[in-house]
């Protein structure tokens, strides 16, 4: 078994549940923004993410970014040293934007893949100005981290007892690098690829895991949910919250709340920071009985791309300067992070229970095939009857590649991941119910680690070859380590 630094994915369950389940507002108290002086907002989250693959020293576990400084020649991997600076470049874009008096926002999705990988690689720089953007008490109203499965799984093809296992590893190596306090600051969710899963039961567990795991709301893409009565989302409604309902084959239900992502090539969005022009033309929403300020809601890759490496930084810079000159940031239209946002409605008296109902995408047509009796039979009956009616009915989920499969012929990786998982849970849940110190323990650990690894979608993203390679591998490995 290679025996490498483990990364700190376990072992603090008890203590970061405990940590992450304490209500009590987090960007309210240093907010600089007043609900009443503000006609539209727009928030924009950054994705950030490179692999780990069995590509080292001896097979070793390194990061894809690793890699590329390592093979310069291949592919466009000559944009390692691009890429590294623009996973730090926002500690100094935000605080150069504040002392010229702009009142900068972004959100931040990192995957433990890569935080794993800033360590293994030791890229303290990285770290650091992470570590500024994360706990310097001048920055913390202007930056939110959202949480995110720690290896980069896609949510509707994960087994789902390892949904909560992703989202908890995650949780601990981000309060091992920043801090508890960091940490409790994490209250939405970003979902790899933006992919929301909609069979009843994984949707069910998934809102039910973020829950437990103390997220208040989730980012989701705007057509893979759907309103109750099956029609599309209005206009309206895509910006404004929505309560995301979840029921599972048992008719058990949950909710959470959901900003909604719009459509579009997310990248050249993000990086020509579209939302903020949309969101000019955009004005308070009616909302029940009273009214809101709309917000836009986007997430691109921080680092792919032209786009994002050149054009981000100068139109970041120019949107801002602009907002100063125009309403001093902080009136008409303005930038917010997404709790912020929440926490300043939820202040000034309006409920979640006040936002439209909504549920992934392809539900009203099940349930309505279900009838009055729901039952895990019930449901898979319906799922095969609507199938074989509608080649375009899935369950398989939505995300923003719809033009790809995550499950069409990717079975040689789909079924070890589950083959792994079951082995995993059968050797594993016995000895955790019974001692849950167990999870501290460098069997567990390593076995974990491998289940996770296993899990990323870049191994489907990529195609067969290379990738389902360093797939079959980390398996081998997996099933070595549960012994």
């Amino acid at each position: 078994m290679h025996n490498q630094v483990l990364p700190p994915i376990a072992g603090r369950e008890a203590e970061i549940l405990a940590l992450v389940q304490q209500e009590y507002p987090v960007f309210l108290p240093h907010t600089n923004l007043d609900l009443e002086q503000i006609h539209s907002t727009f928030a924009c989250a950054l994705h950030m993410h490179q692999p780990t693959i069995p590509a080292g020293a001896n097979g070793a576990l390194i990061s894809h970014l690793q890699y590329m400084v390592e093979h310069p020649g291949e592919g466009d991997n000559h944009n390692a040293e691009p890429f590294a600076q623009c996973y730090k470049r926002l500690a100094e874009l935000i605080p150069q934007l504040i002392s010229e008096g702009c009142n900068p926002r972004i959100m931040l999705d990192y995957s433990g893949n890569l935080l794993w990988g800033f360590e293994q690689m030791g890229r303290g720089d990285i770290l650091e100005a992470l570590k500024s953007l994360t706990c310097d008490p001048s920055l913390q109203p202007h930056v939110e981290w959202l949480g995110t499965f720690w290896s980069h799984a896609v949510a509707p093809s994960t087994p789902i007892p390892d949904l909560k296992l992703q989202i908890l590893a995650w949780q601990q190596h981000f309060a091992t690098l920043f801090g508890a306090e960091a940490l409790h600051r994490v209250k939405g969710f970003s979902p790899p690829e933006m992919h929301l899963p909609n069979h009843p039961d994984t949707l069910y567990e998934f809102v039910k895991a973020l829950r437990e795991c103390g997220y208040r709301w989730l980012l989701v893409q705007e057509h893979s949910v759907e309103n109750l009565d099956g029609s599309p989302l209005n206009q309206e409604q895509k910006t404004i919250p929505n309560q995301l309902v979840a029921r599972n084959a048992k008719g058990e239900t949950t909710s959470i709340i959901a900003l909604i992502k719009t459509q579009g090539s997310d990248t050249k969005l993000v990086g020509q920071m579209q939302p903020y022009y949309e969101a000019l033309g955009l004005g308070r929403q009616q909302l029940g009985a009273t009214t809101i300020p709309a917000i836009v809601s986007q997430i691109a890759d921080g680092e792919n791309g032209g786009v994002m490496m050149n054009e981000f930084p100068p139109a970041f810079i120019q949107a801002y300067q602009r907002l100063a000159r125009e309403g001093g940031g902080t009136t008409g239209t303005v930038a917010i992070n997404g709790t912020e946002y929440l926490e300043l409605l939820e202040a000034a008296g309006v409920q979640s229970a006040d936002f439209p109902k909504i549920e992934a995408v392809h539900q009203h047509r099940l349930w309505h095939q279900v009838g009055s009796q729901p039952s895990p039979e019930a449901v898979e009956a319906a799922i095969a009857e609507l199938k074989a009616h509608d080649p375009q009915f899935s369950m398989a989920g939505a995300s923003w590649t719809n033009n790809l499969s995550w499950v069409e012929g990717y079975a040689n990786i789909l079924e070890p991941m589950n083959q792994l998982s079951a082995q995993f849970h059968q050797r594993f849940d016995p000895l955790v119910a019974a001692d849950p110190e167990v999870t501290k323990t460098p069997p567990y650990q390593q076995a974990l680690l491998h289940l996770l690894l296993l899990e990323t979608s870049c191994f489907r993203y990529w195609g067969q070859g290379t990738w389902t390679d360093y797939a079959s591998e980390i398996h081998r490995r997996g099933v070595e380590a549960i012994g």
